[in-house]
């Protein structure tokens, strides 16, 4: 019969290999959500679904902490989701005022309401969405911040004409504009300016009342109608 081993007794050294890692990972890697320059300015557990047309049914997009935040600059409204565990997100739009929060049927504890641009997948896409609280009080403060939300971004599209920096005016110059009486002639040409033309055709209308003939300074005075003299005349 075997003798009981003795728990006191010397073993035999164990071989424990101790490697040191090739790399090291000691530096740290922030990772940026562009969740930093907002404000949360709701949040609460729930669970979110999308309206799949082809299978004509309801699918979960994932349980979580259904957040609105607002930018600190800008102060726009989104709405963000992210999964819980994997915090990846199933649900990032800005809240439009064309949105409508519908009761769900047979539910006092769920919204669904329609999105024109989802941007938790990408490229971002139309959905129609659902969202269920635990409890009717729950869903009733996410409707009160939800249109809150709404009224605050409206408010930003509307004042952002007025807000926009006015147009710089052109700087003066001397040049007047052009007009029939100040329109010089081009470089080099001999024409006569309108205004010359108007104080010529002045002055031959009032020779022409006294009963003479006068003719502008300048003007060829041979007739229209009178033969070109003989070039072969002396």
């Amino acid at each position: 019969m075997a003798e009981p081993e003795n728990a006191l007794a010397p073993k035999e050294e164990e071989n424990d290999p101790h490697f040191e890692p090739v790399i090291k990972l000691t530096e740290q890697i922030d990772t940026k959500t562009h969740e930093e320059d907002e404000e949360v300015l709701f949040k609460m557990r729930a669970k979110l679904f999308r309206f799949d047309g082809d299978a004509a049914e309801w699918k979960e997009r994932g349980t979580g902490d259904v957040r609105l935040l607002a930018h600190k600059e800008t102060s726009k409204v989104r709405l963000v989701m992210r999964r819980d565990k994997t915090l990846k997100v199933c649900a990032n739009h800005v809240i439009s005022s064309d949105m409508r929060l519908q009761p769900n049927i047979g539910s006092d504890r769920s919204w669904v309401w329609k999105v024109a641009a989802d941007y938790s997948e990408h490229p971002p896409t139309a959905e129609t969405l659902a969202i269920r609280f635990a409890n009717s009080e729950n869903a009733g403060q996410f409707k009160t911040a939800f249109e809150d939300g709404q009224k605050k971004n409206a408010s930003l599209a509307r004042a952002a004409p007025a807000d926009a920096p006015a147009a710089v005016p052109a700087e003066p110059t001397d040049a007047k504009p052009a007009d029939a009486t100040t329109v010089a002639p081009a470089e080099g040409s001999t024409a006569p300016t309108t205004a010359e033309a108007e104080t010529k055709a002045e002055e031959a209308a009032e020779a022409k009342e006294e009963g003479g003939e006068s003719h502008p300074t300048g003007e060829d005075s041979t007739p229209a109608d009178a033969p070109a003299p003989d070039a072969g005349a002396e």
